[in-house]
């Protein structure tokens, strides 16, 4: 098959996974022009419609559909056997894109990856950040970043952080017109900011659990919502309600007193976050280097 052709499906594969040509030319790295050109000459060259395309939505038609899941898995091996040939490189080589929180990724990531990088620098990381729960394989991620009780079934994983306490906070101005809460059950009765879970589309409920006793999930309700944590901390300091937020990220404000801490002892530690992968990426020397590099000891 001539070269052109290879590169034109890949094109192809990359609009029918995003759905979008705008998402697709930003992860290819060319124009939206270019890549339009590409499909309409694919097309043209197989005499066959590959995408439906609106206003709003690019879709597979039905021979789009079959190319995307008949060719796509080959021209995938394809890669993963490229990728494989860094073994035989002095030093491990290869990009790797792998999806976390924005708190794993500024707490737990990065202080790490900062020194890898520097040491390996044949190694490409790419962070996606994702509060949600993606499916690493659909999205065709090499690893993922997740709590231990969030871990996506029939992966291996690796323990990267030490166990994990959350804090619920408000402001001094806030606390002062709102009497602390005692309990987890008080909450409903708070201004709360939440956090919403984009792949799941709802808030994040707020965890509990007194000493040996059963675990309490409250969904609370309030003015605002985000999807970003450090956002959730700005508005948490200017008064607008009470956070559920990591620990780590909560004591240097709980500290300079300009975050009060309540319902500590409903606080307990949770399993810390893990990277996980599917057995494919085993064989990899980058990924393993990365992997090694990130373990918690």
């Amino acid at each position: 098959m001539p070269r052109e052709n290879l590169n034109d499906l890949q094109v192809f594969l990359s609009v029918a996974r995003e759905r979008s040509f705008t998402r697709a030319a930003a992860k290819i790295g060319i124009s939206q022009s270019a890549l339009s050109h590409t499909i309409r000459h694919l097309e043209s060259r197989l005499g066959i419609r590959l995408l439906t395309r609106t206003t709003r939505a690019v879709s597979p038609t039905e021979a789009g559909e079959r190319l995307l899941n008949r060719v796509g898995p080959l021209l995938d091996e394809v890669d993963a056997h490229i990728d494989a040939l860094s073994e035989l490189r002095d030093k491990p080589a290869g990009t790797i894109r792998l999806s976390a929180s924005d708190h794993a990724i500024k707490h737990i990531l990065w202080p790490k990856l900062r020194t890898i990088l520097h040491q390996y620098p044949d190694i490409k990381v790419e962070l996606v950040q994702d509060n949600g729960l993606t499916d690493i394989v659909t999205e065709r991620l090499d690893a993922g970043v997740r709590m231990g009780d969030q871990l996506a079934k029939d992966m291996i994983s690796a323990r990267i952080s030490p166990d994990i306490r959350f804090a619920v906070v408000g402001a001094p101005s806030y606390l002062k017109n709102n009497p602390a809460p005692l309990h987890p059950r008080d909450l409903v009765s708070h201004t709360c900011i939440n956090n919403r879970l984009p792949t799941l589309g709802g808030f994040w409920p707020w965890e509990f659990q007194e000493k040996d006793g059963p675990e309490i999930k409250i969904r609370v309700d309030g003015q605002l919502a985000f999807n970003n944590i450090f956002n959730i901390i700005e508005a948490a300091l200017d008064g607008f309600g009470l956070a559920y937020l990591p620990e780590d990220l909560a004591l240097p404000y709980i500290s300079q007193g300009r975050l009060v801490r309540v319902l500590e002892k409903w606080s307990p530690y949770w399993d810390g976050y893990y990277i996980y992968y599917p057995s494919r990426r085993q064989s990899s020397p980058a990924f393993l280097t990365l992997v090694e590099a990130l373990r918690y000891r």
